[in-house]
């Protein structure tokens, strides 16, 4: 196995739970924020979703700066903004203004999807398909607004032009792989819900990455569902919230995040359903030795530069605790 230090982030959906309100969801991003920067991780982005009322992070732009503001040091960050529901030019104006803010600690993180069903999608932009297939070309006008040279253009973002904030190509699919190739720009693979095509996609954006002013050589960051507790048995009943949570999902009937109860034979049968164990195929419940060796498992296996955590537990103190032990396991990673 390579045995480069490999960087460790968060990425939060903003998941409410039950009996929370979405102010105190707001806190809890906040919170877990600040102790993963206490913990060495990287980043810490926030995901874009619409009409869901378990998912709280919809207006991403918003809590970026809220959480930075509430940090010192930690990248904060988008992932992702879903470009083709906005305007680049909106989002480089807010992407400018919030690297004027906080100096080096901005990332953008760019994706194709809506992150809601199809009506809502074209409730917040009625050429929500037309934007979707223009992906390429909108991200192109977003790097043009940052660029010094814009300046003698007759349209301007003049709060994003020269200012630092990194691009990345979010993606599930080799559609992204060989777009953020083409452009050289990191890449972050939603392996976390979408494994299937992880291996065709990291092998795609490798051989055909192309250097960039911005990027020398190819850049890697996965995703993965990472539940820690202090034994297996501990992270398997923290871990039944999740399984809830697909449920819905799956039969259409999301609600909040349900506090945990035992793992019982009903949610083990659900957790081997084949829809269900596709989609946890990269998802390490359990023990810190255990999540450990899982972790090393997959970082051979990927090569990945960084991974980024999505870590859906009811409690925040949880949350924190596993934040905490997965930050020990990188570490000693070394």
């Amino acid at each position: 196995m390579n045995t480069k230090q490999r960087a460790y982030s968060i990425l939060d959906l903003l998941l409410v739970s039950e009996n929370h309100t979405l102010k105190q969801t707001f806190n809890n991003a906040l919170k877990l924020a600040e102790h993963a920067e206490a913990y060495g991780y990287k980043r810490f982005w926030v995901a874009e979703h619409h009409n869901a009322e378990n998912i709280a992070s919809n207006a991403t732009s918003v809590l970026i700066g809220y959480i930075a503001e509430g940090t010192k040091t930690i990248r904060v960050g988008s992932g992702g903004i879903m470009l083709p529901n906005h305007s680049p030019l909106i989002v480089a104006e807010q992407f400018g203004t919030l690297g004027l803010l906080y100096p080096n600690r901005i990332d953008l993180g760019l994706g194709r999807a809506p992150g809601t069903d199809r009506e809502t999608a074209e409730a917040i932009r009625s050429d929500f398909m037309q934007a979707a297939h223009s992906f390429p070309n909108e991200i192109e006008k977003i790097q043009t607004y940052f660029s010094v040279e814009n300046e003698e253009a007759q349209i301007r973002a003049t709060v994003a032009e020269g200012v630092d904030v990194p691009l990345f190509i979010l993606g599930s699919s080799t559609d992204s792989a060989h777009l953020a190739a083409k452009k050289g720009l990191p890449y972050a693979f939603a392996s976390h819900f979408a494994p299937t095509h992880l291996w065709k996609a990291l092998t795609t954006y490798r051989q055909e990455f192309k250097p960039s002013a911005v990027l020398e050589q190819p850049y890697v960051i996965a995703g993965v569902n990472i539940i820690i507790a202090e034994t297996d048995q501990e992270a398997e009943r923290l871990a039944t919230s999740l399984i809830r949570m697909l449920v819905g999902l799956f039969t259409g009937r999301r609600a909040k995040v349900q506090p945990p109860t035992e793992m019982t034979d009903d949610l083990k049968d659900i957790m081997r359903n084949p829809q269900v164990s596709q989609m946890l195929k990269y998802a390490f419940i359990g023990s810190k030795a255990t999540v450990k060796q899982k972790v090393e498992s997959f970082l051979a296996l990927t090569n990945a530069d960084e991974l980024i955590a999505v870590t859906h537990i009811f409690d925040i103190n949880d949350r924190i605790r596993s934040a905490e032990l997965f930050a020990e396991i990188m570490n000693e990673l070394k």
